[in-house]
């Protein structure tokens, strides 16, 4: 009850009529400041078997008070980046994280001291713990500012939420963005100029920072009378992170396969004909550019339905295969993070309209680290295209559990001779394949090759698709 009297502003009322009563006061007035009990909100558990995540971006600091699905920070797996949000309404009080530290699944990312109602008291398996005086809840408070220090180590910029989105769809730290805004704000045309975008010296620096620079210029005239020659970069050492973290894992199990390689050369002339007939149609229908990719995709799922053993996977436990109904095609993406390897879902069932706006929106997904792990999640077939970086053969790695994978070189025109013996200009691509060899041969490899390879030689094919 004097909880509640204190709650409702009546706290002068019950003192005064509990100081009449000197015995009762003693014996059963207890006046606590508040009901906090501090929580520590740990790390869930993702998905896809992640068990460790990189701290990208803290959204919050000590001190702040936040509530339920408010975002706290964003995390980076080895396959996509995660937005955590907060389960508790309270107010912050540690960090256990600085940013690019690496958090396990199951460990506390922050300390929340959060209010609990009148009638939640009870003693239970929380590791909460309510203040008893006035004291004790100042001392807290201090250990509470001593604790956080180590998550503050980020230098805040200051900056508008517009300018900090616009250097995130950059990949740009504020911090080495030169600011011209009043006491070092960074500006919207800072980021601008620093990325090239407009010319420099654009932006005029404020009258706050113009004076800094004037009272520094004294000292920063004066030069040495020689300069000491450079000294060699020192070595640094570099633990594995995301996506680097994933590839050592990926490729290591992928060198247990024994690979079966087979390389052929692809006609594509008919194809960049009938590509360009589509241009005009597959823009109508929200594909600015229309590219070789979903044509090689789709004629890899009408190939992987004749041949449904390279759409298999291999379970060495039991010493079978699971032969996949869906075509979830991966496609290798070179992204800001590093290479990844999301899937376009359901290949067999979609046209190559579909496909290309699949495609496009996975790409996009990746160029802004937005990628999730649904995205990744149950491929059962590969290809990467190696041609838009140059080069012609290659080696693919097998990306298991799959059994096999395919690699496109760069489309070149080179002169071949027609049917009447005469040279024409032909445009030619090459493509390179590995097979998992315990279950797959290699009269298997080539004739699903020469299916693929007919689709694409003869696109008119894909009407009946």
């Amino acid at each position: 009850m004097a909880a509640h009297l204190l709650r409702s502003g009546a706290s002068g009322w019950l003192l005064k009529s509990c100081l009449s009563r000197p015995a009762t006061l003693t014996r059963y007035l207890h006046v606590t400041p508040s009901l906090d009990k501090s929580v520590s909100f740990k790390l869930s558990d993702i998905g896809e078997g992640i068990r460790e995540v990189t701290v990208k971006e803290w959204f919050v600091k000590v001190g702040d008070t936040v509530e339920q699905f408010d975002n706290l920070c964003e995390v980076q797996s080895d396959k996509a980046s995660v937005t955590i949000t907060s389960r508790y309404d309270g107010k912050i009080t540690k960090i256990h994280h600085s940013i690019d530290e690496i958090a396990l699944v199951g460990s506390p990312l922050v300390d929340f001291d959060v209010v609990e109602e009148e009638g939640d008291e009870e003693e239970g398996s929380s590791t909460s713990s309510s203040s008893s005086s006035s004291e004790s809840s100042g001392s807290e408070v201090e250990q509470a500012k001593s604790e956080s220090q180590p998550g503050q180590g980020r230098l805040i910029i200051p900056a508008t939420p517009a300018v900090r989105r616009l250097a995130k769809e950059n990949q740009l730290d504020l911090a080495k963005v030169p600011a011209t805004g009043r006491n070092g704000r960074v500006l919207k045309g800072d980021v601008l100029e620093f990325l090239g975008q407009v010319p420099p010296g654009t932006n005029i620096p404020h009258p706050t920072l113009a004076a800094k620079a004037a009272a520094a210029k004294p000292a920063s005239v004066a030069t040495p009378a020689a300069a000491p020659p450079k000294p060699a970069p020192a070595d640094r050492v570099e633990a594995l992170k995301g996506v680097r973290k994933a590839m050592l894992k990926s490729m290591t199990e992928s060198l247990k396969i024994p690979h079966f390689a087979y390389s052929d050369e692809i006609d594509m002339t008919e194809l960049v004909k009938f590509r360009a007939q589509l241009q005009a149609v597959a823009q109508e229908k929200g594909v600015p550019k229309l590219t070789f990719m979903p044509f090689c995709i789709k004629a890899a799922s009408v190939a992987l339905g004749k041949f449904p053993i390279v759409n298999s996977s291999l379970d060495l436990a039991s010493e079978s295969l699971i032969f996949k109904g869906a075509h979830n095609i991966s496609v290798a993406i070179d992204t800001p993070q590093g290479l990844v390897v999301p899937n376009i879902k359901n290949c067999q069932s979609k046209g190559i309209v579909e496909i290309a706006l699949d495609l496009n929106a996975l790409v996009e997904r990746g160029r802004t680290g937005s990628l999730t792990p649904t995205d990744f999640a149950d491929g059962t077939f590969s290809l990467s295209n190696i041609g838009v970086i140059g080069g012609t053969y290659t080696h693919p790695c097998i990306m298991a559990p799959q059994v096999a994978i395919g690699a496109m070189g760069r489309t070149k025109a080179v002169p071949r001779f027609n049917d009447k013996d005469e040279v024409v200009k032909a445009y030619v691509m090459s493509v390179s394949w590995s097979a998992d060899h315990r279950v797959i041969d290699g009269v298997t490899m080539a004739s699903f090759s020469n299916v693929w390879k007919q689709y694409l030689e003869q696109p008119a094919l894909f009407l009946l698709h």
